[in-house]
């Protein structure tokens, strides 16, 4: 395993774990949270994970219980068909970028280092920063960085993107560190920093689709008592999550029925949970994490 798992009694509690239970951690990473899933189901429980991330598949864990599956999990519901699997007792997202992918700096994910623009969750994907920040238009990235960044000033900001890739290609971190000097003051530069390297990473990995690909399908996965838990690290996935717990779609209010009654797939179990100052001072990546508990209505 290779970091602290966030949250990892109150995300594997908010399961409510039937020890026959077929489980799914469509997250698997550094292998954390798998781990205490299987610690608690029984002999005839199952456990499936889902990861696309070539070094994360190194940290298999070796148990007849587990089955790992190389795939995107947007596409959960197929691969848990090629299974057999129709409906589980329980689905855990751990969303966001592993501490491993931020700390090795070839994978370009993190303002630290200097690494290649990456930023691929999926090494086999055509698109990675590099591309995103060298062929983009000037409309496109301002777009990206307001949507996914919520940066104000992100009209300049691809201008000068636009007018310095002109001269050389922008290959790496510190690269684009440097063509953006007049953007960080010392006082700001690491949240602002952190803010585009969200944007342009989003749009790499399509990540909020993704996570409303994989939302609209727990409906239909969940068994009538099963339990979802999902960790989010920003207030656009978390907006995201919280609404369709909430209402079932990710804008506008859901219809009413005649009798003003309304249809929602998911109800929500308990209150946000937070970690805790110990578990923040222990690990800095929990600092922002915010998990939302929810069952089938």
């Amino acid at each position: 395993m290779y970091h602290n798992p966030v949250l990892l009694k109150e995300s594997i509690d908010g399961l409510n774990i039937n020890p026959s239970g077929i489980y799914v951690d469509v997250t698997f990473g550094g292998g954390g949270h798998s781990q205490e899933i299987l610690n608690r189901l029984g002999p005839d429980g199952k456990l499936f994970a889902f990861d696309q991330d070539p070094d994360a598949v190194a940290n298999k864990l070796d148990d007849d219980r587990f089955i790992l599956i190389e795939e995107n999990f947007k596409n959960i519901k197929r691969f848990l068909r090629f299974y057999g699997i129709k409906q589980v007792d329980g689905v855990l997202a751990d969303l966001g970028v592993s501490s491993h992918q931020f700390d090795a700096s070839e994978r370009g994910f993190s303002t630290r280092f200097d690494g290649d623009l990456d930023m691929r969750m999926n090494q086999k994907s055509e698109l990675s920063a590099f591309k995103v920040i060298n062929s983009y238009s000037e409309e496109d990235l301002a777009n990206v960085l307001f949507q996914y960044g919520e940066l104000r000033n992100n009209r300049a900001i691809a201008k000068k993107i636009v007018e310095e890739r002109s001269e050389a290609p922008i290959k790496t971190s510190f690269n684009l560190k440097t063509v953006l000097k007049q953007f960080l003051p010392a006082s700001k530069e690491h949240k602002i920093l952190a803010q585009i390297y969200q944007a342009v990473r989003i749009e790499v990995n399509q990540e909020l689709e993704v996570l409303k690909d994989f939302l609209k399908q727990m409906p239909l996965i969940l068994s009538d008592t099963g339990r979802l838990s999902v960790i989010s690290y920003h207030s656009l996935e978390d907006r995201l999550v919280k609404r369709f717990i909430q209402y079932g779609k990710f804008e506008g209010l859901p219809e009413k029925d005649f009798f003003g009654n309304v249809e929602v797939p998911m109800k929500k179990v308990g209150k946000l949970i937070i970690p805790t100052k110990e578990e923040i001072a222990r690990n800095n990546r929990a600092r922002s994490a915010k998990l939302r508990i929810a069952t089938k209505s």
